[in-house]
C-alpha cells in the first residue's frame, strides 16, 4: 500500500465522506438524521472562521479515513486550541498508519494556526485507537460529563 495522502475535504467528496462518517457513527451505535449529514458536510467545507474543518485520507486515490477538527478559544491560552472531534479509518486499512497520518495532519494545521494544543476524547473500550493515542499524545486524568436536552 502506498503512503496516505491527507487533504482537506472538497465538495466532490460528499458521497465518500458520508460512507466513512456513517461507518464511524455505526462503530458508536449511532445514526443521525439527514439534516445533520447535510449541515455537517456544508460546515466542514464552508471555510467559516469558527466552523469545523475536515480532512480526508486517500490511499491510491480511494478515501479510507477522515478527521473533523475545530479551533476554539480557551481561558487557559491566548491562542486558540484545537479539538479533534472525529477520527476514522476504514477497518480494512487499520494498523497501517492512516489514523496516525490524520492526527499528524491535524497537528500540522494546529501549529500553522498558532495553536499550542490539540485534544480529543475516545470511549474507554476503544482499545485499538487507544494503542495509537497512547503513543502520540498524553492521556489526561479528566473525566467527561454531559447533559443532553
Amino acid at each position: 500500500m502506498t503512503e496516505p495522502v491527507i487533504r482537506p475535504l472538497q465538495a466532490a467528496d460528499e458521497a465518500e465522506w458520508r460512507r466513512l462518517w456513517k461507518a464511524y457513527l455505526a462503530f458508536y451505535d449511532t445514526e443521525l438524521p439527514e439534516e445533520i449529514y447535510a449541515s455537517t458536510f456544508s460546515r466542514l467545507i464552508g471555510g467559516g472562521a469558527n466552523e469545523y474543518r475536515g480532512l480526508l485520507a486517500l490511499v491510491d486515490g480511494k478515501p479510507v479515513g477522515l478527521a473533523h477538527y475545530l479551533f476554539h478559544r480557551s481561558c487557559w491560552h491566548i491562542d486558540n486550541v484545537c479539538y479533534l472531534q472525529d477520527l476514522f479509518a476504514d477497518p480494512d486499512v487499520r494498523g497501517v498508519g492512516i489514523g496516525r497520518a490524520l492526527i499528524e495532519a491535524v497537528y500540522e494545521k494546529a501549529q500553522a494556526e498558532g495553536s499550542k494544543e490539540v485534544y480529543w476524547m475516545t470511549q474507554e473500550f476503544n482499545s485499538t485507537a487507544r494503542r495509537l493515542y497512547d503513543r502520540i499524545a498524553e492521556k489526561t486524568p479528566f473525566i467527561v460529563y454531559q447533559q443532553n436536552f
